[in-house]
């Protein structure tokens, strides 16, 4: 474990002898005996972010080939704060590696963090958010990754940490609000009573669970390509995911209607078949005619990336 450790940002460069060194000060320590692969799951997320976008075709979202629905954004939006992001997870994973208190502590500390980071990303996109969504589900994958070395856990228990974290988190920022609902969160959660992405976190990523992932290895053991694969495991997502993003640009009904297209798409073949490609480009133009754009389902595809590599260590296809 960590021994006495000031409370305050320090830059920490990890070893391959589970020792950590602050840089700057005379300050080294022994953590206890870590999975290994929790060391990599900060890079993991990134890499993820980074293949969500670039994934094509993805009906009414930003791709290497396409601005979707969007007249403000371009896959280069995402370069710019994928940059932020990549930064914002290895900082977290470092936090929780020497965080000392309670996780619901380690998640304030996130939270703040949280609020740099953000500022950062709309800074370098110019105000433009691209990836607030996946900055605040990322960032509690990484801090408790982080806490996880620290304290000598194995990967299997990320995501009972990650519920023990959040425990409680809608009720007390959702349904206790006691001030007039600000956010896109709280106002949603007020008039539909959608959970979003805080519900997400709290149960332990049960769409990227039951949904996400499952979908990614089916498509990989069935030969697709990373691309198809991806595209095949948002579908998936976007049939059971409560998008909020969706239902900000548009309404309930909206979300309702998405779903319903997602589950048709995967009904007549997804990327497998030709009627699923053609469905898949008839959502295309239907989303970006009405504005649609499942952004949290994007997200929960990078999470999904992301506990696949972590229990894969790699992808069973080439990389182009």
């Amino acid at each position: 474990m960590v021994s006495d450790m000031t409370e305050r940002d320090v830059l920490i460069q990890r070893v391959d002898n589970n020792e950590i060194k602050v840089i700057n000060q005379c300050y080294t320590c022994q953590l206890s005996s870590f999975d290994a692969d929790l060391a990599k799951v900060s890079q993991y997320l990134t890499q993820a972010i980074l293949l969500e976008v670039s994934t094509h075709p993805k009906p009414g979202l930003v791709t290497r080939l396409s601005n979707g629905s969007h007249n403000d954004m371009s896959l280069l939006t995402f370069m710019m704060s994928s940059a932020v992001l990549g930064k914002a997870f290895g900082d977290l994973q470092d936090i929780g590696m020497i965080h000392k208190g309670s996780l619901q502590e380690l998640l304030q500390k996130m939270r703040s963090y949280g609020v740099t980071a953000e500022a950062e990303l709309l800074r370098v996109t110019k105000g433009i958010n691209t990836q607030r969504g996946i900055l605040f589900a990322g960032g509690i994958l990484s801090s408790v990754a982080g806490y996880a070395m620290g304290h000598g856990l194995k990967k299997d228990e990320l995501i009972p940490l990650v519920r023990q974290m959040t425990a409680g988190l809608v009720e007390r920022e959702l349904h206790r609000l006691k001030h007039e609902a600000v956010t896109a969160g709280e106002k949603l959660y007020r008039e539909n009573g959608i959970t979003g992405i805080r519900g997400e976190v709290e149960h332990g990523f049960p769409s990227v669970m039951k949904y996400g992932l499952p979908a990614l290895k089916q498509a990989l053991d069935a030969g697709a390509t990373l691309n198809n694969a991806l595209v095949h495991s948002l579908l998936s997502l976007m049939t059971v995911v409560e998008d909020s993003n969706v239902i900000w640009r548009t309404d309930l009904a909206t979300l309702f209607e998405v779903q319903g297209i997602a589950a048709n798409i995967l009904a007549v073949g997804s990327v497998f078949t030709e009627a699923g490609r053609k469905a898949i480009a008839q959502a295309e133009e239907y989303f970006v005619a009405r504005r649609i754009s499942p952004g949290g389902s994007a997200d929960l595809l990078s999470i999904t990336i992301a506990l696949y590599l972590l229990e894969n260590k790699e992808f069973p296809c080439d990389i182009f």
